[in-house]
């Protein structure tokens, strides 16, 4: 009896899980897709949607891909998972980094480094609740020191950081003023931006204003007196790129070479 009652204090042992029940391995990251490399890659080859689809089903396994998948990726609409992504690069005869496209967005570039919001946040010192509404809203608002180890976290270079902080579009209006009007007045709002000392500022926001108008005098032609035709053409092109051309012109300063 002893025995009996003493057998019976012991808990009772946990089930042990089934393979089913054990936590299954993180799926690995898919890398932003680049829809027009796709569709140039698919057409370079002579293929239609229905013949990447087959290959997909028939090469790959994978029985769920349509040629209407196929048009979705191509257009921007959908993106492929990692399986199909690896499978797409097969049927289109390429890597995969070549159907990748360069991370746009905070999530993006994470997503790239393999981590989660969690992993992020904690290493960068923030809520992860306030993390999130910042990868939803595309806004960064880290502090200096925050900023800095997201940086180092996610391998970003200044133009990167600058766009997944959300100021490209807002660098590109400042800069496009400030190389179509006076540039010295746009010194200290680009230098907000970016991270950057201001004498760098000073340095290429000069170079740019005198590459623009250089540019706008090389377009112009004359013909009885009269100026017409490429100056404008040219000067929408300075304008397009100048976000690049900032980043190109701040290497070129710094004589850092490629940033």
């Amino acid at each position: 009896m002893r025995r009996s009652r003493a057998r019976s204090q012991h808990p009772a042992r946990p089930p042990h899980p089934s393979p089913a029940a054990q936590t299954t391995p993180p799926t690995p990251p898919t890398p932003p897709f680049d829809s027009p490399a796709a569709r140039s890659l698919r057409a370079g080859l002579g293929l239609e949607p229905e013949h990447v689809a087959y290959g997909m089903r028939s090469s790959y396994g994978l029985p769920h891909v349509t040629p209407d998948m196929v048009v979705d990726w191509e257009r921007g609409t959908a993106a492929p998972t990692c399986v199909e992504l690896t499978a797409l690069a097969g049927v289109l005869w390429c890597s995969v980094d070549d159907l990748a496209d360069r991370p746009r967005t905070l999530r993006e570039y994470r997503v790239a480094r393999g981590l989660s919001a969690e992993e992020v946040a904690h290493a960068v010192g923030l809520e992860l609740l306030a993390y999130l509404r910042m990868e939803e809203t595309g806004q960064w608002r880290g502090n200096e020191r925050q900023s800095a180890a997201l940086t180092g976290l996610l391998g970003l270079s200044r133009p990167d950081f600058v766009t997944v902080s959300g100021r490209n579009r807002k660098l590109a209006e400042l800069l496009r003023d400030a190389v179509t009007t006076r540039w010295q007045g746009y010194v200290r709002p680009v230098a907000k931006l970016v991270p950057l000392e201001r004498r760098l500022v000073e340095d290429v926001l000069r170079e740019l204003h005198t590459a623009y108008r250089g540019t706008i005098t090389a377009g112009l032609t004359w013909t009885n007196g009269t100026a017409w035709t490429d100056a404008d053409e040219a000067g929408r092109d300075f304008l397009d790129h100048i976000v690049d051309r900032f980043w190109s012109t701040v290497s070129t300063v710094e004589g850092t070479g490629p940033y």
